[in-house]
């Protein structure tokens, strides 16, 4: 696989208590990547696949907040998250 088809991930915080929006905690690609889904998987968190987004949220800082003009995209992440951890 080219370097540029590498699998991407990113993994995001959102503590209200103790974020004023949601974090980027982690990134990476290829074998990188690949360890950030597994320990998504094994620790029940949801993934949810959006390339796009995906592209956006890589070229940012681990730690650094989401800005301002993500807040749509990251909403619609938290409500898919929210239904995902739903019982039933």
């Amino acid at each position: 696989m080219a370097e540029n088809q590498q699998k991407k991930a990113v993994a995001l915080r959102y503590d209200p208590a103790r974020d004023t929006a949601p974090k980027v905690v982690a990134k990476g690609r290829g074998a990188l990547a690949e360890r950030i889904l597994a320990l998504a998987k094994k620790n029940g968190i949801p993934v949810r696949e959006d390339r796009a987004l995906v592209g956006v949220l890589s070229r940012m800082k681990v730690d650094q907040e989401i800005p301002p003009q993500l807040y749509q995209a990251i909403a619609t992440i938290l409500a898919f998250l929210l239904k995902a951890n739903k019982p039933g």
